[in-house]
């Protein structure tokens, strides 16, 4: 089991910025990839930026240029900064993180946290 923690949401203005956190309760170091997803009321969640053990990372076209994904093994943390936000990049963002237990994957999530850029 791991606990996945967001935190680092809110309001912020057009063309603001952000840097979400995502604290892990073990170890990442060895986890397969963590990512960000999100999902704005009436859509679907989706894909925002992953980033591979390797350091392999891939962003969401609406993401690229605006967004970086980073994780500091160290702090076992994720994080997500944010720049150039808009209306549309409202949502709640959720960490994930794909681990490999026994021979399993398992996809783990934390709870959400809410970013609100107003029109």
């Amino acid at each position: 089991q791991v606990r996945l923690v967001e935190s680092g949401g809110g309001l912020v203005q057009p063309g603001g910025s952000l840097r979400l956190s995502c604290a892990s309760s073990r170890s990442i170091d060895s986890f397969i990839a963590m990512g960000w997803y999100r999902q704005a009321p009436g859509k679907e969640r989706e894909l925002v930026a992953l980033i591979t053990h390797g350091g392999n990372t891939n962003y969401a076209d609406t993401a690229k240029g605006r967004f970086t994904i980073a994780r500091d093994n160290a702090k076992n943390t994720l994080y997500l900064q944010m720049s150039g936000l808009q209306p549309e990049d409202t949502a709640v963002y959720s960490c994930n993180a794909h681990i490999l237990e026994d021979v399993e994957i398992r996809a783990y999530w934390g709870q959400g946290t809410q970013v609100t850029v107003p029109s």
